[in-house]
């Protein structure tokens, strides 16, 4: 549909009412309760007439991580009421695909006190296309003339007023930082702007830009920077865009490309207008009323002000004053700024402001929620802090493989999400056209981005972010990227072999994959004696690093090579079996059916664990 044109489909809201009936009524002996397409989990405590925390353990048992500002679609929530004993009905209206997908953090239960917002919108590219001067080129632009040149700050979020209407613009490094938010739970973007340089065209940034606004649900708006230069060629821009599945409106398609000069200053006011026309589209709505929800943007500790974070409000308003509990900590706001450094008393959704009065510096994602008094956040930060502590509260993460084939083999998912990554472009499309073969019955493959190189923190976030899974042909992560997978529980499969990649990917669809076993290594020893105890060879060793237990299993490595691997059968310290040995010490070990020990041998000692 034309940005230009007039609406042909009217978006229907949520249910205007989500809260039990008054007069319930009864079948079989279950009391119904209508539900909304989603809902927040504090919404569907409040149905349940019980505590957000006992629906975020229900939630647990049933394999799902949220927290408590956390949307939660209506067959989830209809499976936690039915094990609180009552029965989930599904309200008669629903909403537009798009926003029956994406997280809604504006979205409140009662229509009737939902107005309308301002859009949230996000600048992305490739890091030379003139993204940051695109950025302050709108700012400028739409700021009173006693403002121009004298901004007093920059708190990474702004708004302009364009026709009387506002816009947010959050100004974040790059599509990593913007899905590094969705990862933790904080769906902020409304529209994401795509700024290409008109003279280099798309580039890998661009791509990978593209599938992190795909994978996140977000229209795009096009914005062509640099046609002031001579080597500008607007036309293949837009046939590089078509080729990757955005067909611009002058072409026959839906997607808004807008020409600008960020230096020039051209094109800025088109572009303003463009996003106002498809934010109408969207018709974003939030309940202003009641106590503040809102996403941490960016945080920091000043060294004069102490712990501040730019927090974008999301429903509800924000007052000074008020307490609140964001993470494992709790505040009170105890003075607002806007982006030009101005104080506020209070700011409304889709008002991004700059917060002073956090007890410690948040996480960029966290969600600030604003409670009745100083008692409640502390007993709540406290409950939090404890239950991080015993491991009750778990970081929200993707599923493993095995789980993924698990949910497939239940029929709780219907599609395979995969971020694909090769050491040559020319190996992707025939792993694509491969996997997308693969579809059985309803659920499908669904590659939400692929690319040459290896594998980048941007990657797992993006896997972390849509619920994936990282697959590499001939590749491997990097070491930055390795290390966020295991804090995060991603899981990255390396593969030599595109059958094998292919069979493994149709072994998940089917749910028949089996899990996988990774080496995690104890430690190591040398060899220092060899000698012979009633007639079994026994190695003398001194434990370098780690400890070496006994029964795990054992690498023998000669000159770097592997030369026998069995499990340890015996360790021995003077004449007492003992059960471990740890650096530093020496002991006497036996390797099953292994007796050919050298000075000098390294001994590796591991176990596997299920991934």
């Amino acid at each position: 549909m034309s940005a230009k044109s007039q609406k042909t489909e009217k978006v229907e809201q949520v249910p205007e009412e989500v809260s039990a009936p008054e007069a319930p009524s009864e079948i079989e002996g279950k009391r119904r309760i209508e539900m909304p397409p989603s809902l927040t989990v504090k919404q569907l405590a409040d149905l349940l007439e019980t505590s957000a925390i006992e629906v975020i353990k229900q939630l647990m048992r049933n394999g799902t991580m949220a927290s408590i500002n956390q949307v939660v679609d209506y067959d989830t929530a209809a499976i936690v009421v039915s094990d609180f004993g009552y029965e989930a009905v599904q309200a008669q209206k629903t909403i537009s695909a798009r926003k029956a997908k994406r997280d809604q953090p504006f979205q409140d239960a009662d229509t009737r006190l939902q107005k309308p917002r301002p859009a949230v919108v996000t600048f992305m590219g490739h890091v030379d296309h003139g993204k940051t001067s695109l950025l302050d080129a709108v700012r400028q632009t739409k700021v009173t003339a006693t403002e121009v040149g004298e901004i007093t700050q920059h708190i990474g979020a702004y708004q302009v007023e364009v026709d009387g209407k506002k816009i947010t613009f959050l100004d974040t490094p790059g599509h990593e930082a913007f899905t590094a938010m969705r990862a933790r739970g904080a769906q902020v973007t409304d529209i994401t702007i795509l700024v290409v340089a008109a003279d280099d065209g798309v580039m890998p940034q661009t791509i990978e830009a593209i599938d992190h606004a795909r994978a996140a649900d977000v229209p795009i708006v096009v914005a062509i920077n640099k046609v002031d230069k001579r080597n500008a060629n607007l036309q293949r821009v837009k046939q590089q865009l078509a080729d990757l599945g955005l067909l611009c409106e002058d072409w026959g398609g839906d997607v808004v490309c807008v020409p600008v000069s960020a230096k020039k200053k051209k094109g800025i006011p088109e572009l303003l207008e463009y996003l106002l026309i498809v934010a109408e589209l969207e018709e974003l709505k939030a309940n202003p009323e009641g106590r503040a929800i809102s996403a941490v943007i960016e945080a920091k500790l000043d060294k004069t002000k102490g712990p501040l974070a730019t927090v974008l409000v999301q429903s509800g308003t924000l007052k000074v004053g008020d307490t609140f509990c964001v993470g494992d900590t709790w505040g009170k706001v105890k003075a607002m700024f806007d982006d030009k450094g101005k104080r506020l008393r209070k700011a409304g959704p889709a008002t991004p402001v700059e917060v002073l009065g956090f007890g410690s510096v948040p996480q960029a994602g966290d969600i600030l929620t604003v409670t009745a008094s100083e008692r409640e956040a502390r007993n709540l930060t406290e409950k939090r802090q404890e239950d991080k502590r015993l491991g009750v509260i778990k970081p929200i993460r993707a599923l493993t493989v095995s789980e993924l084939s698990a949910q497939i083999r239940d029929g709780r998912m219907k599609e395979l999400n995969i971020i694909l990554k090769t050491d040559v472009q020319g190996s992707i499309e025939p792993i694509k056209t491969s996997l997308g073969r693969l579809s059985i019955g309803e659920v499908r493959v669904n590659v939400i981005h692929s690319g040459s190189g290896s594998i980048t923190e941007g990657d797992v976030l993006l896997a972390l972010a849509s619920k994936g899974v990282v697959l590499g042909f001939n590749t491997s992560p990097e070491p930055g990227a390795r290390q966020l997978a295991d804090s995060e529980g991603i899981d990255i499969r390396c593969y030599e072999i595109i059958y094998k990649l292919v069979e493994d990917v149709e072994k998940v669809l089917k749910g028949m994959l089996e899990p996988t076993y990774v080496k995690v290594v104890e430690g190591h020893a040398e060899v220092r004696a060899n000698f012979s105890i009633r007639g079994r060879n026994v190695a003398g060793v001194h434990v370098t690093d780690g400890k070496i237990t006994r029964g795990s299993l054992a690498r023998v490595m000669r000159s770097g090579e592997e030369v026998f691997e069995s499990t340890a059968s015996s360790l021995k310290r003077f004449k007492d079996d003992v059960k471990e040995v740890a650096a530093g010490f020496e002991c006497g070990v036996i390797i099953e059916g292994f007796s050919e020990f050298e000075i000098g041998d390294i001994i590796e000692f591991y176990v596997k664990e299920k991934q």
